[in-house]
């Protein structure tokens, strides 16, 4: 008899949630089992006439399964790149299912076939895929072919004796029938379920990503705030610094002088900041972007991370031939130094730093000999305030590191090391970094 539609169409449909427009993807799975449905039925019909001995209109039977072939094929050809199937289109389909049954049911024992409870799976599928209204009419047209079928009478008979069990041909049909809807139904409501648990985890993270993305906007907002509050008082300091070196007794002492020098280079380093904050952001930055290579990018962060931060020793490598002209982004090198930051804060008697091109993409991995990350931490990576430091305010580095290398399409990956210490690996694509042929030349690069 007729096969109901498919499951898997059905779970995307149903995880899409819109009434007016029902989302099924691709249709060639829906068409490959239609196909299979159409083999299933010629040999149920052959089965019956041949098996159990009851003469069936075979001529008539055999056109029905032929015009549902030909509205496959029909379907094949319209749907083949389409990917979103409205509702009259859905509602025709199923108003085609439910006129085939029932003029399968009608040349093979009209009401008396066990097969027709296969009408309710029709009403269900209407249920999930149409919006109430269509999908009662749906039901509604349904309940019209069972009368239907109880109104024209059949060309076959089909006799019934239920006292016979299983020997009757009625009470086996029924049993077959009663399997089907329960096989189908488990199977649909399977993967309904699992579509709309995939949906609310895909939602669950777009919220995630969105507060994640808020907070950032926020930090964004008081950092500016802070970095123009904070222009002021580093331009006076500089100034005093300035003035104090032509005063007695800096200009005698060369200890004090020493001292000056290294309170100017904090200064300095304070105001380089603050511009790195306004640059990050977009309020000082100019029109065009600064066109850099690979490797002097990665050199001039290393040199200035091992000229301003506390390190006692560090190993840095490139493991890569040739150069790369890529565009020197301040967020890029923040992220890069934050991560660097991490490693220094967890092990202060050494930090690696290893780059590679694998891949087409930018590969990092700064390592350490810290205690590493505890489970926790590894398993939410990227979330803000995640810190083993036991500090206020901790958890940020990664948190930004994360998300700037998401902004750029790449991401950002942590485990432990064995013995001990931890590796942090930055993965970017180069196409997010690196420059055309044109871009360079309207960057003004030197011409051989």
């Amino acid at each position: 008899m007729q096969d109901p539609m498919p499951p898997r169409p059905l779970g995307e449909a149903a995880l899409s949630m819109l009434p007016m427009r029902s989302r099924l993807g691709p249709l060639h799975p829906l068409i490959q089992l239609r196909w299979i449905a159409v083999v299933g039925q010629v040999a149920t019909i052959l089965f019956v006439h041949y098996g159990f001995g009851i003469a069936l209109p075979l001529v008539p039977m055999t056109a029905v399964v032929a015009a549902l072939a030909a509205f496959n094929l029909a379907s094949m050809l319209r749907w083949r790149r389409r990917e979103d199937v409205g509702e009259g289109a859905l509602f025709a389909a199923l108003l085609v299912d439910v006129l085939t049954l029932t003029a399968l049911l009608h040349f093979s024992g009209g009401i008396s076939n066990p097969f027709v409870f296969l009408y309710l799976l029709q009403v269900a599928l209407a249920a999930v895929l149409l919006r109430a209204r269509t999908s009662l009419a749906v039901a509604a047209v349904a309940s019209a072919c069972i009368v239907a079928l109880t109104l024209w009478r059949s060309p076959v008979a089909i006799p019934i004796d239920p006292s016979g069990g299983l020997r009757d041909p009625y009470v086996q049909g029924l049993l077959v029938c009663f399997g089907l809807n329960a096989i189908l139904l488990v199977m649909f409501i399977s993967r309904i379920s699992a579509s709309l648990r995939a949906r609310d985890a895909r939602l669950a993270a777009l919220r995630q990503r969105a507060a994640e993305e808020e907070h950032i906007v926020r930090m964004g907002l008081l950092a500016s705030g802070a970095a123009h509050e904070l222009g002021t008082p580093l331009a006076t300091l500089s100034v005093i610094l300035g003035d104090w070196r032509r005063m007695q007794p800096f200009v005698d002492r060369a200890d004090l002088r020493q001292e000056l020098d290294e309170m100017q280079a904090q200064v300095d380093r304070c105001k380089s900041i603050v511009t790195g904050i306004l640059l990050s952001a977009g309020e000082t930055r100019g029109e065009a972007p600064a066109p850099t290579t690979l490797s002097a990018f990665l050199d001039g962060v290393v040199a200035e991370w091992r000229a301003t931060r506390p390190v006692l020793a560090f190993e840095y490598a490139k493991h890569f031939d040739g150069d790369l002209h890529i565009v020197s982004d301040t967020g890029l090198k923040q992220m890069i130094q934050n991560v660097l930051d991490n490693a220094l804060e967890a092990s202060p008697g050494w930090v690696g730093l290893d780059a590679a091109i694998e891949d087409e993409a930018l590969v990092l991995r700064v390592r350490d000999r810290g205690p590493g990350f505890a489970p926790q931490m590894l398993a939410n990576l990227g979330k803000p305030y995640q810190s083993s430091k036991g500090r206020p305010g901790r958890g940020l580095g990664l948190f930004l590191a994360v998300n700037v290398a998401r902004t750029l399409g790449g991401s950002i990956a942590a485990r432990n090391a064995e013995p001990r210490g931890a590796v942090v690996t930055v993965t970017l694509p180069l196409s997010a970094l690196t420059l055309e042929e044109e871009d360079l030349d309207e960057g003004g690069r030197d011409e051989p």
